[in-house]
C-alpha cells in the first residue's frame, strides 16, 4: 500500500512568460508516520527525439512526516532555452512532476505545454533567432497523465 496518496495538484500563474518561474500547489496525505524524506523533481522535456535535452529545475525534500494532509507550493526556475533545440522551442512539450522514495519513484504528474510567441506574426513567421522575451508559455492544467508505480516503502 503506498505510504503517500496525491490528492489534488493546482498549476499556479497559468498561462505565463517563458522566463517565469513554474508554480505547482501540491496537496498530499502522508497515510503512515514517515521517518524518510521524500523528494519531489520536476523535470522539463527538452525534446520528443532524445532525453539528452531534458533539464531538471529543481527537486526539493520534504520530511519527515506524521500521518496527516499536506499541501506544499514547488516552485522552479523556467528551463534553460539554450538546452532546447530550435526546432523543439516552439510548440508543444512536456513537464514532469514526480515524486520518489529512496530514489524509487511512486509517482509522475505530466502536463502538456504550449509554448508559442506572443503575437500572431511572430508565429506565423517565427524569427531565424528566437526572441525568448516574447516567448509564452500554456501548460494543459486540465489534462494531466498520472502514472503510478509500486514500489517496496518497507
Amino acid at each position: 500500500m503506498a505510504h503517500i496518496n496525491v490528492t489534488n495538484v493546482t498549476v499556479l500563474d497559468n498561462p505565463s512568460r517563458f522566463f517565469n518561474p513554474f508554480q505547482f500547489e501540491v496537496s498530499f496525505e502522508c497515510l503512515t508516520p514517515m521517518s524518510e524524506d521524500i523528494e519531489w523533481k520536476l523535470i522539463y522535456v527538452g525534446s520528443a527525439e532524445s532525453d539528452e535535452h531534458d533539464q531538471e529545475l529543481d527537486s526539493i525534500l520534504v520530511g519527515p512526516m506524521q500521518a496527516s494532509a499536506y499541501k506544499i507550493v514547488f516552485q522552479a526556475d523556467p528551463p534553460d532555452p539554450r538546452q532546447i533545440p530550435p526546432q523543439d522551442l516552439l510548440g508543444v512539450t512536456v513537464i514532469l512532476l514526480s515524486c520518489f522514495f529512496r530514489d524509487k519513484e511512486f509517482i509522475r504528474i505530466g502536463y502538456y505545454i504550449s509554448n508559442e510567441y506572443e503575437s500572431i506574426e511572430l508565429n506565423e513567421t517565427p524569427p531565424d533567432q528566437p526572441i525568448y522575451e516574447r516567448l509564452v508559455r500554456n501548460i494543459l492544467a486540465d489534462r494531466p497523465r498520472v502514472t503510478r508505480y509500486q514500489i517496496d516503502w518497507s
